[in-house]
C-alpha cells in the first residue's frame, strides 16, 4: 500500500519520492552551506529533455505551490510539483561517496528506459 500525504492545499496524493538517510544529510549540508536566511527546499521535478526523454531536475527553492506535494526527510523539506509527483512515485534519491566519485542517484520504478549518463529516463 502506498503511503497518502498531502500537498499544501491539502488534497491526498501519493508519495512521489522517498529520500534515504544519506541523501537527506547530504541535502541538509548542502542547505546549510547555501548561508541564506530563508527556508529551503529540495525540489524535485521531472522536465521533458535528455537523451530518453525526460530528466531530473533538482534545486533549492524557497517558494512552495498550493498543489505541490511537501514531504519532510530527516528535517530537510522536499517538494515535488504536481505534474512530476505521477512520474516520480515509488521513487527513491540516495547519495554515494565514493572513489568513482559522489552523487546523488535516483531510482525510479516508472523509468521503462534510462539513458547511459543516469540523468534521463522514458
Amino acid at each position: 500500500m502506498t503511503d497518502v500525504i498531502t500537498t499544501v492545499a491539502d488534497a491526498p496524493v501519493a508519495e512521489p519520492i522517498t529520500l534515504t538517510a544519506t541523501a537527506a544529510t547530504k541535502v541538509a549540508e548542502l542547505i546549510a552551506a547555501e548561508g541564506v536566511d530563508e527556508v529551503l527546499a529540495l525540489r524535485i521535478a521531472v522536465k521533458s529533455g535528455g537523451c530518453s526523454g525526460f530528466q531530473y531536475d533538482m534545486y533549492f527553492d524557497s517558494e512552495i505551490a498550493a498543489d505541490d506535494v511537501v514531504r519532510e526527510f530527516d528535517g530537510v523539506k522536499v517538494t515535488v510539483d504536481a505534474a512530476s509527483a505521477e512520474l516520480l512515485t515509488g521513487a527513491t534519491l540516495d547519495f554515494t561517496d565514493g572513489l568513482q566519485g559522489a552523487g546523488f542517484h535516483i531510482s525510479n520504478p516508472n523509468a521503462t528506459r534510462t539513458c547511459g549518463c543516469g540523468n534521463s529516463f522514458s
